[in-house]
């Protein structure tokens, strides 16, 4: 039974790119928004994709923020179209290190970031302005 439950953890690890302990990110699976919940999985996320030129819409937020909760249809809409690019999610309460790291002061705020620099941001609810400059810098 150790040895199934084993292979089971390996696979769910495998597959959503956390520990079998713990995960500590999660896809919400149709649109492509990872939220996180642990600056070191973070750092090891930004690291990964910080050499490559893909987009990353870095999307910060937090529970009690009405206007991020207003957002987050059309953020998770935008996933869903531009598949070309990474949405992260981060709570300022759960991982407020990584907001300072950015400079965040009001939610939401949206950082777009290409080879590890930050390209454009976005503060406050508007989804017109984020969709605008996510198609200014997606790779073509």
């Amino acid at each position: 039974m150790g040895a199934v439950l084993s292979s089971i953890g390996s696979l769910l690890s495998y597959l959503f790119g956390a520990s079998a302990a713990g995960e500590d990110s999660a896809s919400d699976g149709q649109s492509g928004v990872t939220a996180f919940h642990s600056s070191a999985r973070w750092q090891l996320h930004f690291n990964s994709i910080k050499n490559t030129n893909q987009l990353m819409v870095i999307d910060f937020a937090a529970s009690w923020c009405g206007p991020c909760k207003q957002m987050e249809p059309a953020v998770h809409a935008m996933a869903a179209k531009f598949t070309d690019v990474q949405f992260a999610k981060i709570d300022v309460d759960e991982l407020p290190d990584v907001a300072q790291e950015f400079g965040v002061q009001a939610m939401p705020t949206f950082v777009l970031v290409k080879k590890g620099n930050e390209v454009d941001r976005v503060v406050g609810a508007q989804k017109e302005e984020l969709q605008r400059k996510i198609e200014k810098h997606r790779p073509r």
